[in-house]
């Protein structure tokens, strides 16, 4: 359904190493964009260009040049494989300056398998990690 999603950011610096740890921890990589430009743009998922496929995560400063700001209501929720991979997500979110929106547990209100944690971006961007499949914990 998407090909990618663009998050503001006031700070591509923090951004990034918010990400790399966040997104690290759901086995995400970078994105390769080291052309000129793509300046102050970072990106984690799948980027190819010369194959014209794109699955990916984009932070940048708006175009506009005004403040980025989180909106009301809006959230990633990006796929976990594991319960565990939810809590280094939520915990590595925690140590780069994020803020918690939701410990990580189970939310039976959406379903008995339904693990999630949601967590909020230096920038304000939700974010949410969710693993589903599971009941109980898994070994990894």
């Amino acid at each position: 359904m998407f090909t990618y999603v663009t998050l503001g950011t006031n700070d591509p610096p923090r951004a990034a190493r918010f990400y790399d740890a966040v997104l690290g921890a759901l086995g995400l990589e970078r994105c390769d964009v080291s052309e000129p430009e793509w300046q102050d743009w970072h990106g984690w998922g799948v980027y190819d260009k010369e194959a014209g496929r794109e699955l990916a995560l984009w932070l940048c400063p708006p175009f506009d040049a005004r403040p980025a700001s989180a909106g009301n209501g809006t959230m990633v929720a990006l796929v976990a494989r594991s319960w565990s991979e939810v809590d280094r997500f939520h915990a590595a979110a925690l140590t780069q300056g994020g803020t918690s929106e939701g410990a990580p547990g189970l939310r039976p209100h959406y379903g008995a398998d339904f693990y999630a944690a949601y967590v909020r971006d230096p920038d304000g961007n939700k974010l949410a990690a969710v693993c589903r499949g599971f009941t109980q914990p898994q070994r990894d």
